[in-house]
């Protein structure tokens, strides 16, 4: 018979990371408007893609950047729905294993940035994208809220 007590350091066992979520979800925002910015033309190729292209990204770049995008659009709602703030419902299956690709992602993107040759992206990416694989490791390592997480648009007060 299987036991239903958590095992000390498994996901059971540590709290739900609503905080930190949320605080992870508005990085993700940052970038989703950065990166929509630079698909509408916005001239700040020199803090992106290593910086090899100052002004306006081409139109095959600008392409990578739209899809940039929707990836951080959707990152931003699994984070949510995986510290209990569901904007949109995914399962527990698809939050934990979302949640540790995201933190795959955003660990090669900070090694990425600080090996950039763009200063603005050692300087600044560099560390922003360091703080939030950070909050993605702890949100990935805590537990769940008990049940399906109600939509935000549900809960009293919203």
């Amino acid at each position: 018979m299987k036991s239903t007590t958590p095992t000390p350091g498994s996901t059971n066992d540590r709290p739900v990371r609503p905080g930190v979520a949320a605080v992870l979800a508005i990085g993700c925002l940052i970038l989703v408007a950065f990166q929509a910015a630079l698909t509408l033309g916005a001239p700040l190729g020199a803090a992106a893609l290593g910086g090899a292209n100052p002004g306006q990204l081409p139109g095959a770049l600008r392409m990578v950047t739209a899809f940039s995008t929707v990836v951080w659009l959707f990152a931003a709602l699994l984070v949510l729905a995986r510290g209990g703030v569901a904007v949109i419902a995914l399962s527990k299956a698809v939050c934990r294993a979302g949640a540790w690709v995201l933190v795959g992602l955003l660990g090669l993107g900070a090694l990425m940035n600080f090996a950039s040759s763009s200063p603005w992206e050692r300087l600044g990416w560099g560390p922003f994208t360091l703080v939030m694989f950070t909050l993605g490791v702890v949100l990935a390592r805590s537990g769940f809220a008990s049940g399906r997480p109600a939509p935000v648009a549900s809960r009293p007060g919203h």
